[in-house]
Formats: C-alpha cells, sequence, structure tokens
C-alpha cells in the first residue's frame, strides 16, 4: 500500500475550499488568522488519519501499518525530532503546545475503525470511540483557543461527545453503506432490534427509539458545555460557542423529523445559519 499524501500547504488550503460554506468553516472566520490557520492544520492532520479507516484503500493490516507511521512522525515533533509527515503541524505544536496524547488518541480512535467495521458497539465501547474522534480533537483546538486546561478539557469531553453523537445520527445510512453502526447496542436491543445487518436495523421503524436515546446523551453533553462556556473561561470560545449552537439545532431538527425510514438528511438553511452566526459567534 502507497503511504497517504503529506498535506502540504496547498492541501491544508484545499481543506480550507471544502470547509467553505459549512459550519466548521464559520466557526474558524471567528477566529485571529494565526489561530485559523493553526486549526485547518489540525483539520487536515484528522483529515488525513480518516481517510486511511474510511477511504477502504488497502487491507485493514495496510492500514493499520499507515497509522502507525503517524503514530511515529506524531510522536517524534511532539518531541522535537523529526516530523515526517506531520512536519505540517510544526508551527501548531510549536506555538500552542498541544499534547502528543492527543494526537495519538485521534490516530487511536481511527484504528478502530480499521480493526473491525463497529456495529452496534456497547455504551463503553462508543463512549471510547467518541473520545478518541470528537473529544481528542476538542483538547487539541483549546490549546489554540487559548483555553485554561481545567475548563477546556471539560469544554472538550462534552461538547467533542454532543457533536459526535449528532453526526452518528444524522449520518446513519452513510455509515450503514460501509457496514458501521454505531448506535448502541443496549438501545438496539430495548427497542428490540437484531444487532447484525446495519441497513436490516435502520429498515426497522423502531430504530427511532434508538436513536432518541442517543439524542438525550447528546442533550445531556450539549447541557454540560454550555454550563462550561455560560462561565466565560478565559480565551476564544465564540468558536466552540456557535458549533454547539449549530449542532444542537442539527440535532433538534432531526428529532422533529425522526429516525424512522425513509431518512433525509437535515441541513441548516444558509440564512437560519447566518442568524445563528450573528446571534452566538458575535454575542457576549
Amino acid at each position: 500500500m502507497t503511504s497517504p499524501a503529506i498535506p502540504s500547504a496547498p492541501e491544508i488550503e484545499a481543506v480550507r475550499r471544502k470547509a467553505a460554506g459549512s459550519s466548521f468553516y464559520s466557526a474558524m472566520r471567528l477566529m485571529p488568522k494565526a489561530e485559523r490557520e493553526g486549526m485547518y492544520a489540525i483539520y487536515a492532520f484528522c483529515r488525513a488519519v480518516d481517510d486511511i479507516a474510511d477511504d477502504g484503500i488497502g487491507t485493514r493490516g495496510e492500514r493499520h501499518a499507515a497509522l502507525d507511521e503517524w503514530r511515529e512522525d506524531v510522536t517524534q515533533l511532539c518531541s522535537g525530532g523529526p516530523a515526517g509527515r506531520a512536519g505540517f503541524l510544526a508551527d501548531v505544536v510549536a506555538r500552542y503546545r498541544p499534547r502528543a496524547e492527543d494526537f495519538l488518541a485521534v490516530i487511536d480512535g481511527m484504528d478502530m475503525d480499521v480493526a473491525q467495521d463497529l456495529v452496534a458497539p456497547d455504551l463503553a465501547a462508543l463512549d471510547l470511540y467518541c473520545d478518541r474522534v470528537a473529544s481528542a480533537v476538542g483538547r487539541l483546538s483549546i490549546k489554540v483557543f487559548g483555553m485554561e486546561e481545567e475548563p477546556g478539557f471539560a469544554l472538550a469531553h462534552h461538547l467533542g461527545r454532543a457533536l459526535q453523537l449528532t453526526n452518528i445520527l444524522r449520518d446513519l445510512d452513510e455509515d450503514a453503506a460501509i457496514h458501521r453502526l454505531y448506535l448502541p447496542r443496549e438501545y438496539l436491543m430495548e427497542a428490540g432490534l437484531s444487532i447484525g445487518e446495519p441497513r436490516e436495523a435502520l429498515a426497522n421503524p423502531a430504530v427511532d427509539g434508538a436513536c432518541r436515546k442517543v439524542a438525550e446523551l447528546a442533550h445531556g453533553h450539549y447541557a454540560e458545555a454550555h454550563r462550561v462556556l455560560a462561565a466565560k473561561p478565559k480565551g476564544n470560545i465564540r468558536a466552540p460557542r456557535l458549533m454547539g449552537a449549530v449542532y444542537s439545532e442539527i440535532l433538534r431538527k432531526m428529532e422533529a423529523a425522526g429516525w424512522a425510514p425513509p431518512r433525509a438528511r437535515v441541513r441548516i438553511p444558509k440564512t437560519q445559519l447566518a442568524m445563528i452566526v450573528l446571534r452566538h459567534g458575535f454575542g457576549a
């Protein structure tokens, strides 16, 4: 398997263009240039390792080896050694001092998808997955936001999980197409659904009940994240505040529509997104 290309300055620019018009891009535009560029580099790293997990190129062993190469390069970068493919993160590491363990946690999360197709993990495994693929990204991000670790890590814990659970509920059918189903087995069993083929579970109207329990989990995490933000901790909190507002609105729209088939992907109209940006991105 050919090693994935190292994100370069032009590729980071491509990430920026791809994100244009999204809630992520709207949040990044609220940040000063240096912090914004730091976030784009972190996002490019996340995209690079996520592509290894999701593009289906190569055997599982080959994709695991590719993630191991990223582990080595990130570890070297954060310890002052040669950065290899992680060189584009050098300025982020030097300027904001994110923890190596959080970069590695993101890779570990992607490796969970490489090791096996996750189908109905139990609640503990789902929480670990959310911590690695989302809350760890938040822990990297709060360094760029200039937040202190205690409130910053609490925000990353809750907002990361809330956003990831929302994404899981929004991407049910896309994930099922690659034989993944992140709804917890406890909720599926309570709904009387068999655990096996994801598309069969999602074709049953009873899946709505399992999804609503996941939505309850997400709401709890949004509430805890709001409590952290409401205390106005030190740092640039406009971006995470906006992300929380946008994704909690997506969750509310999904709840109103329900998850029984047929499902349509929920989107926020540009005019509504603009109003959310004005209210939460520029408010006190």
